[in-house]
C-alpha cells in the first residue's frame, strides 16, 4: 500500500505516487535550473510541462490505470532526456539548428500551420508533414480551383478536420521535432533566431508597395518556373516511356519477321513482295540487310532514351562507329539488290491471240472455274504422273496469296461484231529490255478448255519457269454473239467481275442456294435475265443503278 497525492500540471490533476512525485518534483527542479538563464525560462518549461502532462495522459489511457508511479515517471523522464544527459552532449558537440531540425528521425503529425499560412494554414501543415516546399502544394490546390472549384471544397474539409498547432509541442510534432529538453530548447532558439531575421527585415517590409509586388512577382515567377521544369521534366519521361516501349514494339515486329521469312519465306503482313523473284536475287542477304537497317537505329533510340530517363546505358566511340559501319554496308547491300531487282521490270511488252470458239447449241454458253492442277512437263515427270490411273483427276485447291496478288487473271465479256463467239487472251510482262519483256510475255501459259458448250476458264496462269515473276498479267476477253445466253458460275467471279448474287437476288432466289446466275447478250452489254413473272415495280425498286436500262427476258 502506498500513499498518493494529487498534483496539478499546468490545470491538468493527476493522482501520483509519494516516490514518484519526489522523483519527478527533482527533475522538474534541474530543468528550471537549467533553463534559468535563458531569454524565456518560464515558456520553455511550461512547454516543457505540457509535453510531460500529454505523455501522462498517454500512459494512463495505454495502461488503462489511474495512478501515476514511479516507473512511469522514469518512463517520461527517459523519453525527455535528462538534463545531465543534455548538458554533456552540448559540450561533446554542438549540433546546427538544421542537421537537428531535419534529420531527427521523429515521426510528423498533421496539424494546421499558424505561423506560415495565406488563409489556415492548411497547405503550410500538409507541406510539413511531408516535408515539401508549401508553394507545391498551393499550386496543387490552385489547379484543383481552376478545374472547377474542387480545391476550395478540399480546402474547408481539410480546414474543419486538421487541427491547429497551437503550443510548441504541437508545432514541434508538426515539423517532425524530438520533443525533449534539447528539441524544446532547439526549437526556441530557432524561434528568436526567426525573430532577429524578421526585426533585420523590418525595413524590407517596410517598403512601398511597389517594391513588395516585384518581389512577390520575382518570387512566383521562381516557383512557377520550377514548378514548369519539373512539369516538362516529367512530361519528357513520358514520351521517352513511349518511344521507348515503341521502338522495343518494332525492335520484335522486325525480328519476328526476319526469322519467318528465313525459315518459311514470306511473311503475312509483306503479302506484296516478290518473294520467287527475290530468291534469284539472294533474298537472304536481302533480308538480312534490311534488318540491320531497321534494327540498328532503333537500338541507338532506345539505349539514348535509356541515357535520357534512367542514365544507365552508354555507347563508347568504337561501338557507334562499329555499328555505323556495319548500317552503311546494310544500306549498300539493300540498295544494290534493289536497283537489280527494279531493272527487271524497266521494260513492258505485250501480245495477244485469239481463238474462235465453237458455237454452242441454243447460244447458250456455261463458264465455269477450272479446278484441275496443270503440270509442266518436268513436273510430270518428277511426280511421276503417267503412273496415275486414267480417271483421277488432281485439282487446284491451293489457296496461293502470290497467286491472288502476282498470278492476275481477269475476265470481261462483251459483244461480238461477228456472228461466231472467240476468246482474245491478251498476255502482259516486263523485263530488263524489250526482248526480254516479250519473251517473259510469251512465256506465259494460260489453260483454257471447251467442252461444247461449257467454258472453263483457270484461276492462274503459269510461267515457263514458275519461280520468276516479272509483272505477269494474262487478261482475257470472251466476245459473245447478239442474244447469246451466259450461265455464269458463282466461282468464277474471282477472275470476274460480274455479280452473280446481285443477279440472283433480282429474281428473288436464294443466294446461297443457287450457284449460278443467267445472263444475256444485248446491244448494251451483258445483262442479267430477269424471270417475266418478276414485276417491273419489284426490278426498280431492288437494282442499286439506273433501273430504266433493265430488260425483261
Amino acid at each position: 500500500m502506498n500513499k498518493t497525492i494529487i498534483i496539478n500540471i499546468n490545470g491538468i490533476v493527476f493522482h501520483i505516487e509519494e516516490d514518484a512525485y519526489e522523483v519527478l518534483k527533482n527533475y522538474m527542479t534541474d530543468v528550471k535550473r537549467h533553463f534559468m538563464k535563458s531569454a524565456d525560462s518560464l515558456e520553455i518549461t511550461t512547454d516543457i510541462e505540457n509535453r510531460i502532462a500529454e505523455m501522462f495522459n498517454e500512459l494512463l489511457a495505454r495502461e488503462n490505470k489511474q495512478v501515476i508511479i514511479e516507473q512511469d515517471v522514469n518512463e517520461v523522464i527517459g523519453q525527455m532526456g535528462t538534463v545531465a544527459d543534455f548538458e554533456r552532449s552540448e559540450q561533446d558537440t554542438e549540433p546546427s539548428f538544421t542537421d537537428t531540425y531535419y534529420n531527427t528521425g521523429a515521426t510528423r503529425r498533421l496539424f494546421r500551420d499558424p505561423d506560415n499560412h495565406l488563409v489556415a494554414g492548411v497547405c503550410a501543415g500538409i507541406a510539413n508533414y511531408f516535408d515539401i516546399n508549401p508553394v507545391w502544394i498551393r499550386l496543387a490546390f490552385a489547379l484543383f480551383v481552376l478545374a472547377g472549384g474542387a480545391g476550395v471544397i478540399l480546402y474547408i474539409i481539410l480546414w474543419i478536420v486538421i487541427p491547429k498547432a497551437v503550443t510548441r509541442a504541437d508545432r514541434m510534432a508538426m515539423k517532425g521535432e524530438k520533443q525533449n529538453l534539447e528539441g524544446f530548447k532547439r526549437n526556441f532558439e530557432q524561434e528568436m533566431a526567426g525573430m532577429k531575421q524578421n526585426l533585420s527585415n523590418f525595413h524590407d517590409e517596410a517598403r512601398p508597395f511597389v517594391y513588395k509586388a516585384r518581389d512577390f512577382a520575382g518570387d512566383f515567377g521562381d516557383h512557377l518556373g520550377n514548378f514548369a521544369r519539373g512539369t516538362a521534366k516529367f512530361f519528357l519521361k513520358f514520351i521517352g516511356v513511349l518511344i521507348l516501349i515503341t521502338c522495343v514494339g518494332f525492335l520484335v515486329f522486325f525480328i519476328v519477321a526476319y526469322i519467318t521469312l528465313l525459315s518459311v519465306g514470306h511473311f503475312e503482313p509483306f503479302h506484296d513482295l516478290p518473294y520467287t523473284l527475290l530468291a534469284h536475287h539472294h533474298a537472304n542477304l536481302v533480308f538480312t540487310a534490311a534488318l540491320l537497317m531497321a534494327v540498328i537505329p532503333l537500338l541507338s533510340i532506345v539505349l539514348l532514351v535509356f541515357k535520357g530517363i534512367f542514365n544507365v546505358g552508354t555507347i563508347s566511340r568504337s561501338s557507334g562507329t562499329t555499328a555505323l559501319v556495319i548500317w552503311l554496308c546494310a544500306i549498300g547491300v539493300f540498295i544494290y539488290y534493289a536497283v537489280g531487282i527494279a531493272t527487271e521490270f524497266r521494260s513492258s511488252a505485250s501480245y495477244s491471240e485469239t481463238i474462235t470458239l465453237k458455237p454452242a447449241k441454243d447460244n447458250i454458253y456455261y463458264l465455269k472455274l477450272n479446278d484441275l492442277k496443270y503440270f509442266t512437263a518436268e513436273d510430270s515427270a518428277r511426280l511421276n504422273i503417267k503412273s496415275l490411273a486414267p480417271n483421277m483427276k488432281i485439282t487446284d485447291d491451293e489457296d496461293n496469296d502470290f497467286d491472288q496478288y502476282h498470278r492476275r487473271v481477269g475476265l470481261s465479256i462483251e459483244k461480238s461484231d461477228v456472228a461466231a463467239p472467240v476468246l482474245v487472251e491478251q498476255f502482259h510482262a516486263r523485263g530488263r529490255y524489250y526482248d526480254d519483256a516479250l519473251n517473259n510475255s510469251r512465256n506465259i501459259k494460260y489453260i483454257f478448255t471447251q467442252q461444247d458448250s461449257v467454258l472453263k476458264f483457270d484461276e492462274r496462269f503459269y510461267a515457263k519457269n514458275d519461280e520468276l515473276w516479272h509483272d505477269e498479267e494474262v487478261s482475257l476477253t470472251l466476245k459473245l454473239p447478239l442474244h447469246a445466253k451466259v450461265v455464269i458460275d458463282h466461282n468464277i467471279d474471282r477472275i470476274c467481275g460480274i455479280s452473280i448474287y446481285d443477279c440472283n437476288e433480282l429474281n428473288k432466289l436464294d443466294p446461297n442456294k443457287v450457284t449460278d446466275a443467267t445472263f444475256v447478250m444485248t446491244e448494251g452489254g451483258l445483262e442479267c435475265k430477269v424471270d417475266t413473272l418478276v414485276s417491273d415495280t419489284i426490278i426498280r425498286k431492288h437494282l442499286p443503278i439506273d433501273s430504266s436500262k433493265i430488260k425483261v427476258k
